[in-house]
């Protein structure tokens, strides 16, 4: 395989951010510490951040040409399989180039092992090279990730590797018809969770970890045990599910196998969305009338190992 280039994936720095907020880093510095911020703990971040960053360009640039790519523009990015892709940044930055980058090696870098787990960061500074030259090499162990899809009846789809949200778009209930097989019924909650394995400890993990403390804190016996997912299958969860005449709450949680769909229909004149891995921006509009079709997508991440 020969390789055009090499497209640098990156966030903003929460440094970069509260500056682009306050417009001006001495502005930052004052909102920050006048609330009892550490506004020298986001500089150093940063700093560690662009020192990585530096130095993944300053190796890659004797092996192959490359590009960066701000985080916020993956949604209108158009890979090709001629593109290796590197991430630097934190796991939640795989997640959100994953779903865009179809067949593409990811090979991600965690620029600053003492601030990130780096569960999805097999790589650092100091080895990635390796890394690319067993790509450029086509010689690379690769872990091949199941991604969940989203599609509505007129043909727009999104993909998650992650988990899909399914909702509304403010902090108000969301309507919508469930059905999977022969069980059908209508919900009113705050939303819908379908996560794939990679997501289950992520968005996912904070209702289970609801469903495990409410009991106990209330001094009910609970013997619940996260599920186990495995790499072809999707679990959904409904947050906040709401009993009433016209609602009910039996399908609030299940797993869907390769071949299995859920079917949900909206029932919000507005403000319904269908978005993925955190990234609201790009959505999928979910209004009356619009009927999507939730499953285990064809495509899967290709994420570089060691």
């Amino acid at each position: 395989m020969s390789y055009e280039y090499a497209l640098i994936v990156k966030n903003k720095t929460r440094m970069e951010q509260l500056i682009e907020r306050f417009n001006t880093k001495a502005q930052a510095r004052f909102y920050l510490e006048r609330n009892g911020g550490d506004f020298d703990e986001y500089e150093l971040e940063h700093l560690n951040f662009q020192h990585a960053l530096s130095e993944v360009q300053r190796q890659l640039a004797g092996v192959l040409k490359y590009k960066l790519l701000d985080r916020s523009f993956l949604p209108g990015y158009l890979f090709a399989k001629q593109h290796l892709i590197i991430t630097v940044g934190q796991d939640g930055l795989v997640a959100n180039t994953a779903k865009y980058a179809g067949s593409c090696p990811i090979l991600a870098v965690n620029p600053d092992v003492d601030r990130y787990d780096g569960v999805l960061l097999p790589y650092t500074v100091n080895n990635f090279l390796s890394g690319v030259r067993r790509i450029l090499r086509d010689d690379f162990p690769v872990e091949e990730v199941s991604l969940a899809e989203a599609r509505l009846q007129d043909g727009q789809r999104l993909l998650a590797f992650n988990e899909l949200f399914i909702g509304a778009s403010s902090h108000v209930s969301a309507r919508y018809e469930i059905a999977m097989g022969q069980q059908q019924e209508v919900h009113s909650s705050s939303g819908l969770l379908v996560s794939t394995r990679a997501g289950s400890t992520a968005w996912l993990s904070s209702v289970f970890n609801m469903v495990q403390r409410v009991p106990a804190i209330f001094g009910a016996p609970t013997g619940f045990q996260p599920p186990q997912v495995a790499a072809n299958e999707l679990i959904f969860a409904v947050r906040e599910p709401f009993a009433s005449k016209q609602t009910q709450i039996n399908m609030v949680a299940g797993k869907l196998g390769e071949q299995q769909h859920l079917q949900l229909s909206s029932l919000m004149p507005s403000q319904g969305v269908i978005f993925s891995d955190g990234i609201e921006q790009d959505f999928l509009q979910f209004n009356s009338g619009a009927v999507a079709t939730i499953g285990v997508a064809p495509e899967k991440a290709m994420l570089v190992q060691q």
